[in-house]
């Protein structure tokens, strides 16, 4: 019982140090960041400096607020272009650690084993939130990329979330917020970011990938050698002469190809597969010499239910047929709970008008965020309440939608699903 009550006050008084520490960032980057944010406000226009600063922010908060900097990098229709330039930096040029901490995590992770490089690079290739990546030669001589996670991250990313629930729950003491599930949405969002840390399940899930994709000739996911894998670190395949995927990268028949490409593979995931990757940002994807799309990363993947994954199908396509009191009913059904004073006519009418004005709308004239952020209003307005498991889709499709913006504004978002939702079982309204 003694040691109980000692674990646990070390875990507060860990929490307590964490918000401290949090406090104390936050306060010194608000004296230089918030002039710009002000003047950017008042000008209408960011400056390069105040993008500058607020990944300085978000860099020394740490894993947990990278990652958020990360999705927000894709949404140049949401946030200033200059911001967004600079949140894209997050995505894989992190401060790696010190050589000797890679050092002795490597150590760890093959202590009792034969060390199994020929070759290893220790200046990283890659350098994110959670790991470095390092290109090695096998004993046998083949190429590889070692992934590394950084020492002491888990304890971190812990803390955060544990902070996040704090926060949410206090969220949910607030009259009008009484009836979100804040607590099921924390358990699910933060395990799957947190399952991050778990290269084991990372494995696994390029495993999966690989073989769900395999019926897309031009999608690649690098092979992991499962032999050479240890605690914290992942090997596989080096895949080499990579573009990254960002418009500038690409000529104008090819950028629309590689926009086409990546809502295939999504729409693959969320409708056929239902292992979706949820992180699908420029550090993680990228175009080969091929015009093939390599995606590099699985760590923020998780696995739909099949009654969510024929739910949101079913609402994606009536949306695109333009059947809005059918997706009303799809999500009256599907919603976590229901106020007993719901207007649920209200809802009805509302939601129709709402698919009304996006049917045929293409990439840039269609925009997911603002569907999106009006359907939740209307939930919120007629006392419907979403179930937490329609945040993982929706997250894979906004980081998406953010990417392909840039791409081809002539793409219709919306019917670039049919051909793929052709081949799933017809839907619950009328057949395709």
């Amino acid at each position: 019982m003694a040691g109980t009550s000692i674990g646990r006050l070390g875990r507060l008084a860990g929490l307590a140090a964490r918000f401290g520490r949090i406090g104390v960032i936050v306060s010194a980057h608000a004296v230089v960041l918030a002039p710009g944010v002000v003047g950017g406000w008042l000008r209408r226009r960011p400056t390069a400096r105040t993008g500058d600063q607020l990944v300085r922010l978000l860099t020394a908060l740490g894993p947990s607020y990278i990652k958020i900097g990360q999705l927000l990098s894709t949404r140049r229709d949401l946030l200033p272009e200059q911001i967004c330039v600079s949140l894209g930096r997050l995505t894989d040029s992190t401060p790696p650690p010190r050589r000797a901490r890679i050092e002795k995590a490597l150590r760890h992770a093959y202590r009792g084993r034969e060390w199994p490089f020929a070759e290893f690079d220790w200046t990283a290739v890659a350098s994110g939130s959670i790991a470095t990546v390092h290109r090695a030669v096998t004993v046998d001589g083949r190429a590889v990329a070692v992934k590394v996670r950084r020492p002491g991250i888990d304890g971190v990313m812990r803390r955060d979330f544990r902070l996040m629930g704090v926060m949410m729950r206090m969220l949910g003491l607030l009259p009008p917020l009484r009836s979100m599930p804040f607590d099921v949405m924390l358990d699910q969002v933060g395990g799957a970011v947190l399952r991050q840390l778990d290269f084991a399940a990372e494995r696994d899930s390029l495993v999966a990938l690989r073989a769900n994709l395999a019926s897309l000739p031009w999608a690649r996911v690098p092979e992991p050698l499962p032999d050479l894998c240890g605690d914290g670190v992942l090997v596989m395949e080096y895949v080499d002469g990579l573009l990254r995927f960002a418009p500038e990268e690409l000529d104008a028949a090819a950028r629309g190809r590689a926009a086409r490409r990546a809502l295939a593979a999504v729409y693959e995931m969320l409708f056929v597969d239902g292992l979706v990757h949820c992180d699908l940002h420029p550090g993680n994807m990228y175009v080969d010499r091929d015009g093939s799309l390599v995606i590099l990363d699985a760590g923020f993947v998780i696995t739909l239910p099949k009654a969510v994954r024929d739910s949101f199908a079913d609402f994606f396509i009536n949306m695109s047929m333009g059947n809005g009191p059918f997706c009303a009913e799809i999500v009256i059904d599907s919603a976590a709970s229901v106020a007993p004073d719901c207007d649920l006519d209200g809802f009805r009418a509302g939601l129709t008008e709402l698919v009304d004005g996006s049917v045929g709308a293409r990439s840039g004239e269609f925009n997911l965020a603002r569907f999106a952020g009006r359907l939740f209003d209307l939930q919120r307005r007629f006392g419907l309440y979403p179930a937490p498991e329609f945040a993982f889709p929706l997250l894979s499709l906004l980081v998406m939608e953010g990417m392909v913006q840039g791409f081809d504004p002539d793409l219709d978002f919306q019917a670039e699903a049919i051909p793929v939702l052709r081949r799933r079982n017809t839907p619950r309204a009328a057949a395709l």
